[in-house]
């Protein structure tokens, strides 16, 4: 069996462990809470298990047995903590919000919501799926957040908020991709097979955005917020609209590293008049 890194040489459990060591002693009455949540387990992805476990239980399914089920996708596939981590370094690199690595982990639902979705990815793939749905429906429940298990979701993946984000069946995301509340990756009627969005990598999908269909999503593209996307888009290009179209393209190669919401068209060159023409 494969094992994750080892807490000495996993910068990442590291510096969360030190951020909840000084949380505890700055706020003596959440000192057991952080306790429990990260100091008394030896590596993140015990922690993880442990933590998700018990905002995931329900009277059929008790923390422990999800601490052991969780432990056990963890362990068996290290893919699955090597993700987290770099999901948990994109959030507090590219959030303002996110004041170190413990916020996080320990508050911020879209990041919850999406190791929720990579542990129910690994037992929908080891054709557990009654369970891989069950935890789907939990993580709905508790995050409102709705990934389908089946889902293929890259690393380094931020969802912000994550209120309302829908992740259908056949969709794809890449790595490096920042999506915001009430985003949806969804269908466009009751097609069946292959039917949902294919994100490409570096995209930054703004609030509300609704991308509908087996289309791309070229890499590093930005999507305004609230717009509908019924067609594909090619890569480093700005889409916004009701349906949305191409208008510009972004200021960088990757703009969900930098979260920049603001759209700004670009103009098109004014024609010139019949003077300007002659002297050109």
């Amino acid at each position: 069996m494969n094992h994750p890194p080892a807490p000495n040489t996993d910068p990442v459990w590291h510096r969360l462990r030190k951020e909840a060591q000084e949380l505890a002693a700055s706020e003596p009455m959440l000192a057991g809470f952080l306790h429990d949540a990260v100091l008394k387990h030896p590596g993140l992805d015990r922690a993880l298990a442990f933590f998700l476990a018990e905002k995931l239980a329900t009277r059929y399914l008790a923390p422990a047995s999800l601490v052991d089920l969780f432990t056990e996708a963890l362990l068996t596939d290290p893919s699955i903590g090597a993700a987290v981590r770099k999901d948990l370094s994109a959030v507090q690199e590219r959030d303002p919000a996110a004041r170190g690595l413990t916020s996080p982990f320990l508050f911020f639902k879209g990041f919850q919501a999406l190791e929720t979705y990579r542990l129910a990815h690994w037992f929908w793939v080891e054709e557990r799926r009654t369970l891989a749905l069950y935890l789907q429906s939990r993580c709905s429940e508790v995050f409102n957040v709705d990934i389908h298990p089946a889902a293929r979701i890259g690393s380094g993946v931020f969802i912000d908020h994550g209120t309302g984000v829908v992740i259908g069946e056949t969709a794809v995301v890449g790595d490096d991709v920042s999506l915001l509340h009430e985003v949806t990756l969804g269908g466009t009627g009751k097609e069946t097979g292959d039917r949902h969005p294919k994100i490409g990598n570096g995209v930054l999908l703004g609030a509300g955005a609704k991308i509908l269909g087996n289309i791309t999503i070229g890499d590093g593209s930005k999507i305004a917020a609230c717009s509908v996307v019924l067609g594909p888009i090619p890569p480093h290009s700005t889409a916004a609209g009701i349906p949305a179209k191409v208008i510009g393209k972004p200021a960088t190669l990757e703009p969900a590293l930098q979260m920049d919401q603001q759209i700004v068209p670009q103009r098109k060159p004014r024609p010139l008049g019949k003077a300007e023409a002659e002297e050109a």
